[in-house]
C-alpha cells in the first residue's frame, strides 16, 4: 500500500479578487484568482504568483523559466508544453488538469500535488522533489532522469515507460501504479516497493525464468 505522504496545501484566502493577465513592468501577482482566459506566446522570466488560483486557463506556447510559484492552485487548466524550468514551485496544487509535456526540469519542488492530472512526457530531469504527492495521474514517458526523491509518493499512476535512469527508488512504493516497462536501472530499482506481478515483471527483464 503506497505511503501516505503529508502534504502542505496551499495558504490561499477565500474571496479571491478576479484579475485579468497583463504584463507588468514587475511580474508579480499575488491573492488574485486568473479564470476562464488564455495565456498565449508570453516569454518571462522569473515571474511571481503568490496566493494565486488558475481557474480554466489554457496556457499556450508559454516560457516562465525560474518562475516562482507559492501557495498556488491549477484547476481544470491546460499548460500543455509550458516551459516551467529552473522553478521554485511550493505549497502548489495541479489538480484535474492538462499538464502534458509541461517542463519542470532543473526545479525545485516542494509541497506539491498532482492529482486527476494527464501528465504525459511532463519533465522532471535534474529536477528536486520534497513531499511530493502523485495521485491517480497518467504519467506515462514521464522523465524523471536524475532526479532527487525526499518523500515522494506515486498512487493509482499509470508509469508506463516512465524515466527514472539515475534516480534511486529507494523507499519509493509502485504498487498501486500500473506499466508494462519502466526505464531504470536494477541499482536504482534497490529498495522500491513494488507489487508481486511487477516483481515478477522485473524479473523477467533480467532474464530469470519464473516457474
Amino acid at each position: 500500500m503506497s505511503k501516505t505522504i503529508k502534504i502542505q496545501p496551499p495558504k490561499i484566502p477565500d474571496g479571491l479578487t478576479s484579475k485579468p493577465f497583463q504584463l507588468m513592468e514587475d511580474p508579480f501577482y499575488e491573492m488574485c484568482l486568473i479564470s476562464d482566459c488564455s495565456i498565449l506566446g508570453e516569454e518571462i522570466h522569473r515571474i511571481r504568483f503568490e496566493q494565486v488560483i488558475f481557474k480554466n486557463v489554457t496556457f499556450l506556447d508559454v516560457s516562465f523559466r525560474n518562475i516562482e510559484l507559492t501557495d498556488c492552485l491549477f484547476e481544470h487548466c491546460d499548460l500543455s508544453n509550458t516551459d516551467f524550468r529552473d522553478g521554485s514551485i511550493h505549497r502548489v496544487e495541479f489538480k484535474e488538469s492538462k499538464i502534458l509535456g509541461l517542463n519542470l526540469s532543473d526545479a525545485s519542488l516542494g509541497n506539491v500535488l498532482f492529482e486527476n492530472c494527464n501528465a504525459n512526457m511532463i519533465s522532471f530531469g535534474y529536477s528536486k522533489l520534497k513531499q511530493v504527492y502523485f495521485d491517480s495521474c497518467s504519467l506515462r514517458n514521464a522523465d524523471y532522469y536524475e532526479s532527487k526523491f525526499n518523500k515522494v509518493a506515486f498512487k493509482d499512476c499509470n508509469l508506463n515507460e516512465a524515466n527514472f535512469e539515475q534516480t534511486p527508488l529507494k523507499g519509493i512504493d509502485l504498487s498501486t501504479c500500473s506499466f508494462d516497462q519502466l526505464n531504470v536501472s536494477i541499482k536504482d530499482l534497490a529498495g522500491c516497493e513494488v507489487s508481486s506481478d511487477q516483481a515478477l515483471g522485473f524479473a523477467r527483464l533480467l532474464g530469470l525464468i519464473i516457474k
